[in-house]
């Protein structure tokens, strides 16, 4: 998923009818923790070289919004580790 962008909306009408316009792909998603099927929200894939001029206004018109997390991401290089144990009291 790291190639499209996520545009989430609650209504499966609003959903379809944005990918529709965009050539996009409709699937229903998942938030962490949630059990019901009626909480869930409906996804757009959208692919990631989409015209955000078009793609950002249509998705608010839709009361939608787009996953700010979905566009592909250089990693981030973590600290480097300790070669010693750290002291708490000096002896």
């Amino acid at each position: 998923m790291g190639e499209q962008l996520v545009a989430y909306f609650w209504e499966q009408e609003d959903a379809e009818e944005v990918a529709a316009r965009l050539g996009a792909v409709v699937r229903r998603g998942r938030f962490q923790g949630e059990d019901d099927d009626e909480d869930h929200p409906w996804m757009v894939l959208v692919p990631a070289d989409a015209d955000t001029a078009v793609l950002e206004p249509l998705v608010a018109e839709y009361d939608g919004w787009l996953d700010a997390g979905s566009a592909e991401t250089p990693p981030v290089e973590p600290p480097p580790l300790p070669t010693a144990p750290k002291r708490l009291k000096r002896g």
